[in-house]
């Protein structure tokens, strides 16, 4: 699957340690291995003892090598950014907002939105030809896959005979605009208060 999203008020190894069983929690494998960055909020005691109690291999990538995660950051652009943007979300109202948001934007992509795989690519002096097989929604890759178990299929199939498109993305659609009021909102309250205190300064000046 493409990918299963989650956020966190901030980023204490607790808080996002207890995103990460959230979206656990809602994965629909298996989990063999974590690989993370370097920071302290992946890389600490916690994170350590959960993989050694449940067999978990642990993994980070190289520093100042992000090339380690590229399919993880070429995600992050085309599946958050392209629902939520760049704005900072930091309140508990947009965080409640955000992780029911994440629920249906990660329904709406891993089983109705296609994407393609890179097959090969070939050099020609300067020229660069790069070949693509057939697109598929990760849901349909997962069924042809001979590597996942057919209950996890079975489990899958359920679920997606459940969900409906057009109401999925009327409910990101209504998530995404309370987002955008919130946000407005705060920037708005912000520069008021910039402009007051400026202006009122030298009273406490």
């Amino acid at each position: 699957m493409v990918g299963y999203n989650g956020t966190c008020i901030n980023k204490t190894q607790m808080h996002v340690f207890k995103a990460l069983r959230a979206i656990i929690a809602r994965f629909p494998f298996i989990i063999l291995g974590i690989d993370s960055d370097n920071g302290s909020e992946f890389i600490n005691g916690i994170m350590l003892r959960y993989c050694i109690k449940n067999e978990i291999t642990f993994t980070r990538s190289r520093p100042y090598r992000k090339n380690d995660s590229c399919f993880v950051e070429q995600k992050n652009y085309s599946v958050v950014r392209r629902a939520v943007g760049y704005s900072r979300h930091n309140t508990k109202e947009e965080l409640d907002i955000l992780n029911k948001l994440y629920i249906y934007l990660d329904h709406y992509t891993n089983y109705f939105q296609p994407v393609v795989k890179l097959v090969s690519k070939t050099r020609t002096g300067s020229k660069v030809t790069k070949r693509y097989d057939r697109a598929k929604t990760p849901f349909r890759r997962v069924l042809e896959s001979k590597f996942i178990d057919d209950k996890i299929k079975a489990r899958l199939k359920v679920q997606y005979d459940i969900l409906n498109p057009v109401d999925l993305k009327r409910k990101i659609s209504k998530l995404q605009d309370k987002l955008t009021k919130l946000a407005v909102l705060k920037n708005k309250v912000r520069k008021d208060t910039v402009v007051y205190g400026e202006a009122y300064g030298y009273i406490t000046g």
